[in-house]
């Protein structure tokens, strides 16, 4: 018996799809229709589910991007018998988005008993929604948004790729959140901050969804909900991603921290009134 149903699955993967790289928690939105369905957040099938369909979401990503992650992936090859290819700003970029992944690597294997247990609590997505909408809205306003993507830097690679550690550890404060707002910290345009995060999310996620999916199997959860909230979440997440992009070149983030804030509030009522439980 499924722990998840193919009509669950389906309403989970649009709301993977939807939220996965809009910086207001995708692992928050999605515990929070968990709970609203009455699926149990802290099961292992549940979260190996989560997990699971982020693939989905990151296979939209590489399609979308494929022309910059084929260019990339060239240079690095290339670069590893060509030293000329070296100075080559593409493959030193495919180097440092390699490097700023092992910082979660590492946590996330360490801290997986943490992960999958009290920091499952629908308690800690409601603090993590708040508190991140306030560094949100600082990175935006205090950011100089003077640097391109081109002028990324490996301390920008590391700095950004290790903040994703917040959302590992914190499920409501958004791995795009925590990402786009350090790159904006770091004086990056809008757009630029939200391609990196693209990039950086592309290893962490797809590593996340392949390590969980033998435990979604085993706890629980059948193929074919599987299958299914994974393709709802790469057809809603392709669309996501283009709407995204043309979001950000011309408004600020602060449509995104008043809906967090929002969905906070809300979340801290539901869980307070007892009509969700943490």
């Amino acid at each position: 018996m499924s722990a998840i149903s193919i009509g669950q699955a389906v309403v989970l993967g649009a709301v993977e799809g939807v939220t996965e790289f809009l910086p207001v928690s995708s692992t928050g939105h999605l515990k929070i229709v968990e709970g609203l369905m009455g699926i149990p957040v802290d099961d292992d099938a549940v979260i190996g589910f989560s997990a699971v369909i982020q693939v989905g979401a990151i296979a939209a990503v590489l399609v979308y991007f494929r022309k910059d992650i084929a260019r990339i992936a060239t240079a690095w090859l290339r670069g590893l018998t060509d030293r000329e290819e070296r100075y080559h700003h593409d493959y030193r970029f495919a180097w440092w988005v390699i490097a700023a992944t092992v910082p979660i690597v590492l946590v996330g294997l360490a801290a997986k008993p943490l992960i999958k247990g009290p920091l499952a609590s629908l308690w800690v997505v409601t603090g993590s929604l708040i508190v991140g909408s306030g560094v949100m809205w600082v990175a935006d306003r205090t950011g100089r948004h003077k640097r391109g993507e081109d002028d990324t830097s490996f301390k920008d690679a590391m700095l950004v790729g290790g903040s994703q550690i917040l959302a590992l550890l914190f499920p409501g404060f958004s791995r795009s959140g925590a990402t786009m707002s350090t790159a904006l910290m770091l004086d990056l345009d809008r757009v630029a901050a939200t391609r990196l995060s693209f990039f950086l999310g592309i290893p962490a996620l797809t590593g996340a969804g392949v390590y969980e999916l033998k435990d979604a199997l085993g706890a629980g959860t059948g193929a074919a909900p599987l299958a299914v909230g994974t393709l709802v979440s790469f057809v809603v997440a392709y669309a996501s991603i283009a709407w995204l992009l043309r979001f950000v070149a011309k408004h600020s983030f602060n449509a995104f921290v008043l809906y967090r804030i929002a969905v906070g509030l809300l979340l801290f009522a539901l869980l307070g009134t007892g009509v969700l439980r943490s």
